[in-house]
């Protein structure tokens, strides 16, 4: 519900954020979050933040209040991707998000380290605690969409958002390799453990654009999106392309700036499944 303080223990509504046993870490009593989105893969190098920012940068386009949770704590690559080099900041209510050129508000462990390129060495229970205060901590002031940003694998970070965060869904990023089905089913399987609703799959790097003729060319190999989500009983969000425009914008720190209509229909699908004025 949109007036949820995700305070559990004073509610008693059996809502999905209930399940499982475990109570939901409380959002900062100065935030407003209406829905939550993790954004997943089972393997790292599919392009995970890529697709994070491109669903944020749309729904920001749309109107709506968009927020990115950057919960890959080891291997932070949000903030570079949106050009933010400032730190994030405190105040009496807590630690305020960065916010990007078109507003998206931002938390990740890179807007608290004196430096960019300074490692974070931390064991497992560190970082998962980490993530936690990301969502505790920091004040998200009436966002409509928080995307979350999560390490690949099925690991401490993935379990720990899902069973500490009120996650309404998530979307399942891969690939076109054909060893992209087991890995895709692993984390489907966590999800369905873990009474994670999944919203359907996006491809990256499906195919490659010819700018001369038009012609499409399955660089990594034939597409198995369509067979995979059949076989998982998902549906396909969406195929983003292999683009020069879209490396060279991100490197540059302006992928709110990225031309194309990939994700529009994903979108749309989200706004279906999850709207964000229930």
């Amino acid at each position: 519900m949109s007036d949820c303080s995700h305070n559990c223990e004073s509610c008693g509504e059996n809502c999905p954020s209930r399940q499982g046993g475990i109570p939901k870490e409380q959002l900062n009593a100065a935030s407003r979050v209406k829905r939550v989105i993790g954004v997943v893969s089972g393997k790292g190098g599919v392009g995970k933040s890529l697709v994070t920012s491109l669903l944020a940068t749309t729904f920001q386009r749309r109107g709506c209040h968009a927020a990115i949770l950057d919960a890959d704590v080891t291997g932070p690559s949000i903030p570079k991707a949106f050009g933010i080099t400032e730190k994030a900041m405190g105040s009496d209510f807590g630690i305020l998000p960065a916010r990007s050129k078109t507003g998206i508000d931002i938390m990740s462990v890179n807007l608290l380290l004196p430096n960019e390129t300074d490692p974070v060495v931390w064991r497992g229970p560190i970082i998962a605690g980490t993530v936690k205060q990301f969502w505790t901590d920091v004040v998200w002031k009436d966002v409509d969409y928080l995307f979350v940003d999560m390490p690949p694998g099925t690991g401490d970070v993935p379990l720990t958002v899902f069973q500490s965060l009120p996650v309404d869904g998530i979307v399942v990023v891969t690939s076109p390799q054909e060893l992209v089905s087991m890995i895709v089913a692993k984390a489907v399987k966590m999800a369905q453990m873990m009474n994670i609703p999944i919203l359907g799959i996006v491809e990256n790097m499906s195919y490659f654009q010819c700018p001369d003729c038009g012609k499409k060319y399955a660089i990594f190999g034939e597409s198995h999106i369509e067979e995979i989500a059949k076989e998982q009983g998902l549906k396909v969000l969406g195929k983003l392309p292999i683009d020069p425009g879209l490396a060279k914008a991100c490197d540059s720190g302006v992928i709110e700036l990225f031309e194309g209509d990939w994700l529009e229909q994903a979108a749309d699908d989200i706004e279906k499944a999850l709207p964000a004025n229930d």
